[in-house]
Parts: C-alpha cells; sequence; structure tokens
C-alpha cells in the first residue's frame, strides 16, 4: 500500500512512482536466491590498493596514514 503523506500529487505523478516501486520489486526479485549477494565497491580492496603505498626513506613515518 502506498500512502502520500504530503503534498496533493497529479495522477500522472503517482502512476510515475508505481512504476519506479513496482520496477524495483520487479528487479530485487529476479535476483536467484542462491546467487550470492553483490560486493558494495566501499569494500572491495582494489580500491584500497589502486593507489601507490609510500616507499621506505628516512621521512616515511610522515606517510604512514595521510595519502599524499
Amino acid at each position: 500500500m502506498i500512502k502520500v503523506v504530503r503534498g496533493n500529487p497529479t495522477p500522472e505523478e503517482l502512476a510515475a512512482a508505481l512504476a519506479v516501486v513496482r520496477a524495483r520489486a520487479a528487479a530485487a526479485s529476479a535476483i536467484p536466491s542462491g546467487a550470492p549477494a553483490p560486493r558494495d565497491s566501499w569494500s572491495d580492496p582494489s580500491r584500497v590498493a589502486a593507489h601507490r603505498l609510500p616507499q621506505p626513506g628516512p621521512v616515511s613515518w610522515t606517510r604512514t596514514y595521510w595519502p599524499s
């Protein structure tokens, strides 16, 4: 059930919102139950390791946390 909490949408706006909700529900149900969940890009280790790490040297301790 969809309830309009604020405003006065036109029938066309309600139809567009309902189409988006139904499309999202159809996409969610199309994923097989045995398939692994898609990985979030934030948890991808290659995103972190894509940048070159600082090389050891006399002042390398100053670059241990902050990226350049």
